[in-house]
């Protein structure tokens, strides 16, 4: 469920008309719901209200400091990647006992970066990290947090450019060597030992992957105990996966209820990293007709925004619906029409043979559920602007990231003294 419908023949978000948004801040814009981002948490966190569990938001789904605010508020930790995200999520208020650092490539700043703020755990990845992790925390006289994230070698059955699970993958250590890793970090001053991290990949729409992964998180678990190590947290990741089109995933609440009979037993704190389940669906990127275009048989509507925008379609080949602002009639012709962006790209493309009702120049669209993964993967490719973000609360809107200037992206080239 999110909260853009249609009223009086105009799509909106909660009470504020798409068009006035678009008449304040021009086009093309991210629009984001406030009570569809305080929903889904909701759903997700209720969910687990019978055990011990942190939502730490997946900041890389969305990392505006407005949106992570108001997730905050709600009570939400926040899983990072970099330092940059632990600064965003820190300036939203969320306290760093909250806080994750994930990532394969952790540089040593970061790392002290983070340790300096007492951030709840270190997801680490690999034994050179975690050697150097205890470099960085033993120099600072400081006992870093971590988990080992394992790598199951589980098929999430996803797109295989957000599939994380699999051997071959980049990401965690081989699950088969984690005994050999946690003994090395017992012996590391620097070092303590709080859980295991495992994480099988994004758009996830079957239960039994996340099944396959947590019974070998239960045998590790066990194992790890057996040998001496003391795990009292399981960060489990995220994953699960949202409608853009006919989708039906699992609902929070089974995800719950099959993660819960899973772990129950092992008596540890659970930890969970959604982004794209909360943010997905609570998100469209608004648009104009440029022109319409007929080429041979084929029919092209220009919009104003590009794959430096919206850049989920090229490079996943993802589907989002995308709607007139104005609600067409029932009865309105549509015909088939390739929806395309201004960018010097044949990939510059959002549907292809999409059948659309008749739009005219000016006419607005709006690309659904572009709420994670949208605004955060965007770009200045072909010198084009970076898009404004604006978030909306009952009827009152605000733009939470302008749209800058070309002064302002121009300034950021710098001549060298020779010239």
């Amino acid at each position: 469920m999110d909260h853009f419908s249609y009223k009086n023949q105009l799509l909106h978000a909660e009470n504020v008309s798409i068009d006035k948004i678009a008449a304040s801040v021009g086009t093309p814009f991210y629009c984001y719901s406030s009570a569809t981002l305080e929903r889904h948490f909701r759903v997700f966190s209720q969910a687990f209200e019978s055990v011990s569990a942190t939502i730490c938001f997946a900041v890389k789904a969305n990392s505006n400091i407005a949106v992570l605010k108001t997730l905050g508020d709600l009570g939400s930790g926040a899983d990072c990647v970099s330092e940059g995200e632990i600064r965003r999520a820190l300036l939203a208020g969320i306290s760093p006992q909250k806080i994750v650092f994930s990532g394969v490539g952790k540089t040593r700043s970061e790392m002290a970066y983070a340790l300096e703020q007492g951030i709840f755990q270190f997801n680490v990845e690999s034994r050179p990290e975690l050697i150097a992790l205890n470099e960085v925390a033993t120099a600072l006289s400081i006992k870093a947090p971590i988990a080992i994230r394992i790598n199951p070698d589980v098929d999430g059955k996803t797109h295989h450019k957000i599939t994380t699970g699999k051997k071959e993958n980049k990401f965690g250590i081989n699950w088969e060597e984690a005994r050999d890793i946690y003994k090395l970090a017992a012996t590391l001053p620097g070092i303590e030992i709080k859980g295991i991290s495992t994480h099988i990949g994004s758009q996830l729409l079957d239960l039994e992957p996340f099944r396959q992964a947590f019974r070998r998180v239960d045998e590790l678990v066990c194992a790890l105990r057996d040998d001496g190590h003391r795990i009292s947290r399981l960060d489990l990741g995220g994953g699960l996966g949202i409608p853009y089109d006919t989708e039906e995933p699992p609902s929070p609440q089974l995800y719950a209820d099959m993660t819960i009979a899973a772990t129950r037993h092992l008596g540890c704190e659970l930890i969970f990293e959604p982004g794209r389940l909360i943010a997905g669906n609570a998100g469209i990127l608004v648009a104009s007709v440029i022109y319409l275009k007929e080429s041979g048989s084929r029919e092209f509507l220009i919009v104003d925004s590009a794959m430096n925008d919206l850049i989920r379609p090229s490079f996943y080949e993802a589907y989002h619906e995308i709607i007139p602002v104005r609600q067409p009639a029932d009865d309105a012709q549509e015909m088939p029409m390739d929806i395309v962006g201004p960018v010097c790209e044949t990939g510059d493309i959002f549907a292809a043979q999409r059948f659309m009702p008749l739009l005219e120049e000016g006419d607005l669209v709006a690309f659904r559920s572009a709420g994670a993964y949208g605004a955060v993967m965007a770009s200045t490719y072909n010198s084009r602007l970076l898009v404004p973000e604006v978030l909306v609360k009952g009827d009152q809107f605000a733009v939470i990231r302008k749209r800058p200037s070309y002064e302002e992206m121009l300034g950021l080239d710098k001549l060298p003294g020779w010239f």
